[in-house]
């Protein structure tokens, strides 16, 4: 027998890793002889460098970036092959790096996501995966573009970088001083958002909320975002405005897109392909997926359906556990998942759910339990 288990990170308490070790220690009680194959697995967000690399420290660059207050702060990214990056823009522009009284989407910056670029162009990268997830930013990437020698000036020619405040200011576009290394480098940018970059769907709108934007700002952002969709089509002869996916990240998507010819693909299927998952699924009797949450966004591209699809694919059982569950949960039994299981077995506080020792120990517990039921209805019998 053949175990697989892939389960994306609980943020803040367990990594992909950590969550898939603690569930093979639970199904290897119950199969003791069965092989068991733990994957990590990310969709684009936090986790994504520790599932393309699987943690290998070798794999790992650390260096000190731009954070998105302007503050330095040390970021990593992945190598693989001596060629491909791994980078997660959370890492240098990440909604957690900012206190929740700092937050405001006028003035955090992206800047440091294009030192991390820079740098790898630097260490011989040429192939870029990008997880777009976690911003705390809505500048649309021209603090990024500015790392990378793209020149962003007001009415009185004055360089603009930081925030989205810097956004409303400009009024010319330079593409002159990007680095030449640019014209070589492939951007795979895993994205899962399907808005527009403006308008009621725009980042502004649905998003900035969430970093800190205050209603009367919303739509001073979205007026700057469309001036700048219209100096960037009038510099660049094409206008990603509204195309799906450009408001990813608070427009990160529209500059990946527009100025380095990024690539926005579904974060799950790109992680699945580059680690090459449905290899281990294929040959597998179970599948083991989960997230600290499921609800009714799991069902909407999330790394457990992706797992779940590929799953059903060749008509193996799959079952979920996670940290909770709330409402629209029940949808994933509609989408491959054909149990799921909320891993608290008690009343607790929210920091002993998050413990590390306590939420492993759960976790497994909780596996455990999913198997022997299963294989009190036959599962593993020959």
């Amino acid at each position: 027998m053949k175990i697989t288990i892939a389960i994306d990170s609980f943020k803040g308490s367990l990594t992909t890793i950590q969550a898939g070790e603690a569930a093979a220690r639970g199904a290897a009680r119950v199969f003791g002889g069965a092989e068991i194959a733990v994957y990590p697995l990310a969709d684009g967000g936090e986790g994504t460098v520790e599932a393309l690399t699987r943690g290998r420290a070798e794999s790992i660059r650390r260096i000190s970036v731009t954070g998105p207050l302007g503050k330095c702060v040390e970021a990593c990214y992945g190598i693989l092959n001596g060629s491909t990056a791994v980078i997660e823009i959370a890492a240098a522009a990440g909604i957690t790096l900012v206190p929740q009284g700092e937050r405001d989407p006028l003035r955090t910056t992206t800047f440091g996501v294009g030192e991390l670029i820079r740098d790898a162009i630097g260490q011989g990268c040429r192939n870029f995966i990008i997880g777009i997830g976690g911003s705390a930013t809505n500048d649309c990437g021209i603090g990024m573009l500015s790392a990378l020698g793209f020149k962003f000036t007001d009415d009185n020619g004055e360089q603009v970088i930081y925030g989205a405040d810097a956004v409303g200011r400009v009024r010319a576009i330079c593409c002159e001083g990007a680095i030449p290394e640019l014209s070589e480098c492939v951007f795979h940018i895993a994205c899962d958002v399907t808005n527009p970059l403006c308008g009621e769907r725009g980042c502004s709108a649905v998003y900035a909320p969430q970093k800190g934007a205050t209603p009367e700002s919303i739509p001073i952002m979205d007026a700057y975002m469309r001036n700048f969709a219209r100096l960037t089509a009038e510099t660049l002869g094409v206008d990603n405005s509204s195309v799906s996916g450009a408001g990813a990240a608070g427009g990160l998507g529209f500059a990946f897109m527009s100025y380095l010819g990024g690539r926005l693909e579904s974060g799950i299927d790109l992680v699945i392909r580059e680690t090459r998952l449905e290899d281990e699924i294929r040959t597998s009797d179970l599948v083991i997926t989960g997230e600290g949450r499921l609800d009714r966004q799991t069902v909407m591209g999330k790394a457990p359906i992706g797992v779940a699809a590929i799953g059903k694919k060749y008509s193996l059982p799959v079952i979920a556990v996670s940290g909770c569950v709330s409402e629209g949960a029940e949808l994933c039994n509609d989408h491959g998942i054909d149990a799921y299981f909320p891993i608290l077995r008690a009343p607790c506080t929210l920091a002993e759910a998050m413990d590390r020792t306590n939420a492993e120990r759960n976790l497994a517990d909780t596996v455990e339990q999913a198997l022997l039921a299963m294989r009190a209805a036959g599962f593993g019998k020959k």
